[in-house]
């Protein structure tokens, strides 16, 4: 008994101590080792570990470990009731177990397999208002004694405070990521600009796709607007309360995709210096766009529909499983249903993500809210020039709809901020839109040539008369042309212009 007491009195500082961490520590990985590492000492335990409970999988998994074994035991989950832990966690009762081969609760698996012998268990539920969110268990008492109900009693205290901080840091982590997502969106206009009736359809379309939980893919032209119609979708479901997350498939090399995509543990690869959360786990009771869709390497594909059928994933580098509920949204510029037929798209992602089929029309298909459009993207650029409305007249007006926009909305709103930037603060005139308009000369066509060898005079022209009017600005001329930075780079490889302007 004597040895007993000081245990006590030293674990009653430590309780103290979890009344400071649920202020201060935010970082759900680093709580969790500093409450297994507190409550290890306080059980001077040969083996401990702290596993929280996935709701979704039914499953207990090991977060933290300590003991000889702490590496290999992480690779393991316990169902929800079996062996001590599961038992634990269904029935939300603590359990001090003396000697565990007479207890047929005892799920031996686990040890058997990294080669650790158990002798005793000591294992109590973590409860935040009478929902079990994980358990903690100690094994072996370091001076082979068993433990204590007193010691159970104690633990089970600690074990309160401990889901308290953990709460208290996940709802931390859950806040700083959707102000992560927030702070993306905050320069995104939402709102489809548009009369005609393909917009109306299009919208009413996307209207009927919002109530359902059905995976989308959006179709269209690079600059029709397929982002801005995946977040109408998103803000009238029923996720709206949670911010989408978008990636662009196109913009990165796979392993950088898979990454952003999966998240990635520290030390993953080189410059992993810390964990990185990925827009699979941000997105979890969200909407995930993936844009560019078409252009995903085969074997980011086969990645990412096994997560999709699994609704589980693992961080690069890490070996716990990451459960999540996520609605799809995909986009693409690429006539998928050919890339399927020849190949280069996967069947099974394609009917995956394809439950829904949306169409997003290019510009010169409803040049009637082209004026609209105009006008639109005029008072919002105003700013940046002036204080009062800018008009767009009538002269201007017609010029524009006489052009079929091969950038389609995107190629349009940049031709209206360059014009409120460049011209004269009160209008946009038709001189104001000459660097895509007026300079556009139509390539001379030579007899004699295949078509294909057309095709490829016209794309070497159209690509030096986009640099030619951005300055040589690779990065502006790929927005105006609707085009990714990185491809615009290959074609001007490709096509042997070696100087811009």
């Amino acid at each position: 008994m004597t040895s007993l007491k000081p245990s006590v009195d030293l674990s009653i500082d430590h309780l103290k101590n979890i009344t400071t961490w649920i202020s201060n520590i935010y970082d759900l990985n680093q709580l969790l080792e500093l409450i297994l590492e507190t409550g290890t000492r306080i059980m001077r335990a040969k083996a401990s570990s702290l596993l929280l409970l996935d709701q979704k999988t039914k499953k207990l998994y090991f977060k933290v470990a300590t003991g000889t074994k702490k590496d290999e035991v992480k690779n393991f989950a316990v169902k929800l009731g079996q062996g001590i832990a599961g038992h634990v966690a269904e029935t939300g009762q603590p359990l001090l177990i003396e000697d565990v081969s007479r207890d047929k609760r005892w799920y031996r698996g686990i040890s058997d397999q990294i080669g650790f012998k158990t002798r005793s268990i000591l294992c109590v539920p973590m409860k935040v208002e009478d929902n079990v969110i994980g358990v903690i268990e100690f094994i072996n008492k370091s001076d082979g004694e068993s433990f204590q109900q007193n010691e159970l009693e104690l633990l089970t205290v600690f074990a309160d405070l401990a889901a308290l901080a953990i709460l208290n840091a996940r709802k931390f982590q859950f806040a700083e990521r959707d102000n992560t997502v927030l702070k993306q969106d905050l320069d995104l206009k939402h709102q489809i600009i548009g009369n005609s009736k393909v917009i109306k359809q299009v919208i009413a379309d996307a209207m009927k796709v919002a109530d359902s939980t059905a995976s989308t893919l959006i179709l269209g032209e690079s600059g029709t607007g397929k982002e801005l119609l995946a977040r109408l979708i998103h803000a009238a479901s029923s996720r709206k309360n949670r911010h989408m997350v978008a990636i662009n498939c196109s913009a990165m090399t796979e392993s950088l995709l898979e990454s952003e995509l999966f998240g990635h543990e520290k030390g993953a690869f080189t410059g992993a210096g810390e964990q990185k959360i990925g827009k699979l786990e941000l997105a979890d009771e969200s909407t995930l766009f993936l844009d560019e869709i078409g252009e995903m390497s085969q074997g980011m594909q086969a990645k990412l529909l096994r997560a999709l059928q699994d609704g589980v994933f693992y961080r690069v580098g890490g070996n716990m499983p990451i459960a999540v509920d996520i609605r799809i949204i995909a986009a693409t510029n690429r006539d998928v249903a050919e890339q399927v037929r020849t190949g280069k798209f996967r069947e099974d992602l394609y009917y995956r993500l394809n439950v829904v089929e949306l169409r997003m029309p290019p510009l010169r298909d409803h040049k009637e809210d082209i004026p609209l459009l105009a006008r639109y993207f005029a008072d919002l650029f105003k700013t940046e020039k002036a204080s009062c409305p800018i008009e767009v007249p009538e002269a201007t007006l017609e010029k524009m709809m006489t052009y079929d926009w091969p950038g389609n909305i995107r190629e349009l709103r940049n031709a209206i901020e360059r014009a409120v930037v460049m011209g004269n603060g009160r209008q946009v005139l038709p001189e104001d839109l000459s660097f895509i308009i007026l300079d556009c000369v139509p390539p001379q066509i030579s007899f004699g040539k295949t078509l294909k060898e057309a095709l490829e005079d016209f794309k070497r022209q159209f690509i030096e008369v986009n640099l030619k009017n951005t300055m040589g600005n690779q990065t502006r001329a790929a927005q105006i042309m609707g085009i990714q930075r990185t491809y615009l780079s290959r074609l001007i490889t490709q096509y042997g212009i070696t100087k811009t302007p």
